[in-house]
């Protein structure tokens, strides 16, 4: 773990942003890629404006509203303050979505077809942004009660919580989980499904791992159920995305050529 990476001048270039900053890019590069010939590959620049803006909106208000409400009802002004850092996937995954579906109605394009080949890069960067989790000792573990597991040093969240215990490597799971979502997708690039399914099939995915791992997280509130609210945005991802293969798989039924979707390279 490594919370800053080196100082310049009195400045702190910290891991995390560095690493975040390497996923974008990493992401933007296969997206890149993966719509070559296709229309899609000119609007990439400027749809991603639009991705991280929402991104970042919903990825604040779920950090806030959904994971640390209790600190933040106390310190309402520090809402705001995402400099400090408070951020969650879950729901830059819904706010990126959001942000793709104002750009794709606003240019008259195909949302689901390009969310289909967005779908690959953005669970690539994911699995990259959890090694910035875990330099950064956030999303981490509860307690394992033995001696395996990772023990963060000083300075990081998970020390501060839990002191030098070791804990469940979490983050580094998910991110192993994500490399397994790309290989499954890339597994299925070429299949003829209809539009859309890469794209929910990566949310089901996702949010079952996500779901699974949110049992050895230790940095998150627990509700109805004993569930996080990692968890029950799960739910609802998975039983959403269910809903929306079935409403696309019918649609296709009845117009089955041209939503019929091929995700290779061309």
């Amino acid at each position: 773990m490594r919370v800053t990476l080196f100082e310049i001048g009195g400045f702190a270039v910290h891991s995390y942003g560095v690493i975040i900053a390497v996923a974008v890019l990493l992401a933007l590069g296969v997206a890149y890629f993966l719509t070559k010939n296709t229309i899609y590959q000119a609007h990439l620049l400027d749809s991603c404006v639009y991705a991280i803006i929402g991104a970042l909106i919903c990825a604040r208000i779920w950090h806030v509203f959904f994971f640390q409400w209790g600190y933040y009802s106390k310190h309402l002004t520090e809402i705001f303050a995402i400099w400090n850092g408070g951020i969650s996937i879950m729901g830059a995954i819904v706010g990126g979505a959001i942000g793709i579906v104002i750009y794709t109605w606003r240019k008259k394009l195909s949302f689901w077809e390009y969310a289909d080949y967005l779908a690959l890069a953005v669970v690539l960067g994911q699995a990259l942004g959890r090694i910035a989790c875990f330099l950064n000792g956030d999303a981490f573990g509860s307690p394992t009660g033995s001696g395996f597991g990772i023990v963060y040093p000083e300075g990081t969240m998970a020390y501060d919580r839990y002191g030098s215990q070791p804990l469940w490597p979490a983050e580094i799971w998910e991110g192993q989980c994500d490399l397994m979502i790309f290989a499954v997708l890339l597994i299925l690039r070429n299949k003829r499904l209809p539009a859309g399914s890469h794209f929910l099939i990566y949310n089901i995915l996702y949010a079952f791992a996500r779901f699974m791992l949110e049992y050895l997280r230790g940095d998150s509130p627990r509700y109805a159920l004993q569930w996080t609210a990692g968890q029950w945005t799960s739910v609802s991802l998975i039983f959403g995305s269910l809903l929306l293969i079935g409403f696309i798989y019918l649609r296709s039924r009845r117009t089955p050529q041209s939503d019929e979707n091929p995700i290779g390279i061309q």
